[in-house]
Protein backbone atom coordinates (compact mmCIF):
# COMPACT_ATOMS: atom_id res chain seq x y z
CA UNK A 1 0.00 0.00 0.00
CA UNK A 2 1.10 3.56 -0.91
CA UNK A 3 0.46 6.88 0.40
CA UNK A 4 0.78 10.20 -1.40
CA UNK A 5 1.91 13.06 1.38
CA UNK A 6 2.40 16.44 -0.64
CA UNK A 7 4.99 15.45 -3.01
CA UNK A 8 6.16 12.49 -1.29
CA UNK A 9 5.00 8.52 -1.98
CA UNK A 10 5.25 6.76 1.14
CA UNK A 11 4.82 2.88 1.06
CA UNK A 12 2.85 1.13 3.90
CA UNK A 13 3.64 -2.18 5.20
CA UNK A 14 -0.28 -4.08 4.92
CA UNK A 15 0.66 -6.28 7.61
CA UNK A 16 1.99 -4.12 10.33
CA UNK A 17 -0.83 -1.91 9.56
CA UNK A 18 -2.98 -4.21 9.78
CA UNK A 19 -1.36 -5.09 13.50
CA UNK A 20 -1.67 -1.59 13.93
CA UNK A 21 -5.09 -1.31 13.49
CA UNK A 22 -6.14 -4.49 15.25
CA UNK A 23 -4.19 -3.11 18.41
CA UNK A 24 -5.26 0.53 18.17
CA UNK A 25 -9.05 -0.45 17.05
CA UNK A 26 -9.64 2.84 15.53
CA UNK A 27 -13.33 3.95 14.92
CA UNK A 28 -15.94 6.82 14.80
CA UNK A 29 -15.50 8.38 18.64
CA UNK A 30 -18.86 8.09 20.47
CA UNK A 31 -18.29 9.08 24.32
CA UNK A 32 -15.98 11.21 25.67
CA UNK A 33 -14.29 7.76 27.19
CA UNK A 34 -13.18 6.90 23.44
CA UNK A 35 -11.97 10.43 23.61
CA UNK A 36 -9.71 10.28 25.95
CA UNK A 37 -8.43 6.51 25.37
CA UNK A 38 -7.76 7.68 21.69
CA UNK A 39 -5.58 11.24 23.02
CA UNK A 40 -3.88 8.58 25.27
CA UNK A 41 -2.89 6.88 21.97
CA UNK A 42 -2.03 9.93 20.01
CA UNK A 43 -0.04 11.30 23.05
CA UNK A 44 1.86 8.01 23.35
CA UNK A 45 2.45 8.12 19.28
CA UNK A 46 3.40 11.87 19.46
CA UNK A 47 6.54 11.46 22.45
CA UNK A 48 7.93 8.59 20.17
CA UNK A 49 11.39 9.54 18.46
CA UNK A 50 11.17 8.32 14.85
CA UNK A 51 7.24 6.99 13.71
CA UNK A 52 7.27 4.34 11.51
CA UNK A 53 5.14 5.22 7.81
CA UNK A 54 2.31 2.84 9.42
CA UNK A 55 2.31 4.65 13.01
CA UNK A 56 2.11 8.11 11.20
CA UNK A 57 -0.86 7.22 9.30
CA UNK A 58 -2.37 5.72 12.17
CA UNK A 59 -1.65 8.63 14.65
CA UNK A 60 -3.32 11.04 11.27
CA UNK A 61 -6.79 8.36 11.11
CA UNK A 62 -6.79 8.63 15.10
CA UNK A 63 -6.13 12.70 15.07
CA UNK A 64 -8.69 13.34 12.61
CA UNK A 65 -11.43 11.00 14.12
CA UNK A 66 -10.75 13.14 17.88
CA UNK A 67 -11.19 16.19 15.26
CA UNK A 68 -14.65 15.04 14.69
CA UNK A 69 -15.74 14.19 17.72
CA UNK A 70 -14.48 17.06 19.38
CA UNK A 71 -15.92 19.51 16.41
CA UNK A 72 -19.20 18.00 16.91
CA UNK A 73 -19.08 18.00 20.91
CA UNK A 74 -17.50 20.76 21.91
CA UNK A 75 -18.64 24.30 20.71
CA UNK A 76 -15.75 26.29 21.61
CA UNK A 77 -14.15 29.18 19.39
CA UNK A 78 -17.88 29.07 17.85
CA UNK A 79 -18.12 32.99 18.43
CA UNK A 80 -21.00 34.56 16.54
CA UNK A 81 -20.18 38.14 14.97
CA UNK A 82 -22.85 39.54 17.82
CA UNK A 83 -20.55 37.86 20.33
CA UNK A 84 -17.75 39.31 18.70
CA UNK A 85 -19.15 42.82 18.87
CA UNK A 86 -20.12 42.01 22.88
CA UNK A 87 -16.66 40.62 23.81
CA UNK A 88 -15.53 43.91 22.30
CA UNK A 89 -17.51 46.18 23.59
CA UNK A 90 -16.94 44.75 27.30
CA UNK A 91 -12.58 44.99 26.52
CA UNK A 92 -13.14 48.50 25.17
CA UNK A 93 -15.63 49.73 27.55
CA UNK A 94 -18.01 51.14 24.57
CA UNK A 95 -21.56 51.13 25.96
CA UNK A 96 -24.68 50.49 24.18
CA UNK A 97 -25.22 54.09 23.64
CA UNK A 98 -21.91 54.58 21.90
CA UNK A 99 -23.52 52.39 19.02
CA UNK A 100 -26.44 54.42 18.43
CA UNK A 101 -23.99 56.51 15.61
CA UNK A 102 -23.71 52.62 14.08
CA UNK A 103 -26.77 51.13 13.76
CA UNK A 104 -28.69 54.52 13.95
CA UNK A 105 -31.16 54.23 16.67
CA UNK A 106 -31.18 52.53 20.33
CA UNK A 107 -34.25 50.44 19.30
CA UNK A 108 -31.66 48.57 16.64
CA UNK A 109 -28.62 48.93 18.86
CA UNK A 110 -30.74 46.37 21.21
CA UNK A 111 -32.36 44.11 18.56
CA UNK A 112 -28.78 43.65 17.24
CA UNK A 113 -27.80 42.69 21.30
CA UNK A 114 -30.49 40.64 21.92
CA UNK A 115 -29.66 38.63 18.96
CA UNK A 116 -32.82 39.87 17.30
CA UNK A 117 -31.23 41.38 14.24
CA UNK A 118 -28.41 40.43 12.42
CA UNK A 119 -25.22 42.91 11.23
CA UNK A 120 -25.70 44.38 7.86
CA UNK A 121 -22.51 44.68 5.87
CA UNK A 122 -22.58 48.47 5.98
CA UNK A 123 -22.83 48.36 10.46
CA UNK A 124 -19.97 45.98 10.18
CA UNK A 125 -18.38 48.27 8.28
CA UNK A 126 -18.80 50.92 10.88
CA UNK A 127 -18.82 48.50 13.55
CA UNK A 128 -14.92 48.01 12.78
CA UNK A 129 -13.96 51.30 12.66
CA UNK A 130 -15.40 51.79 15.76
CA UNK A 131 -13.74 49.29 17.69
CA UNK A 132 -10.70 49.37 15.52
CA UNK A 133 -10.86 45.64 14.02
CA UNK A 134 -11.78 44.26 10.66
CA UNK A 135 -15.18 44.55 9.64
CA UNK A 136 -15.54 40.94 8.79
CA UNK A 137 -15.90 39.34 12.48
CA UNK A 138 -19.31 40.91 12.43
CA UNK A 139 -20.37 39.23 8.78
CA UNK A 140 -21.85 36.00 9.15
CA UNK A 141 -19.11 33.53 7.35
Amino acid sequence: MTKTTGKMTITINSEIYSQLLSKYQPRIIQTEEENEEFLEVVEELLARQNLTPEEGTILELLVKLIEDFEDKNYQLNRSTPRSRMLHLMEAQNVKKVDLVEVFSSLEIVDKVINGDLEISSQQALALGNLLHVDCSLFLNE
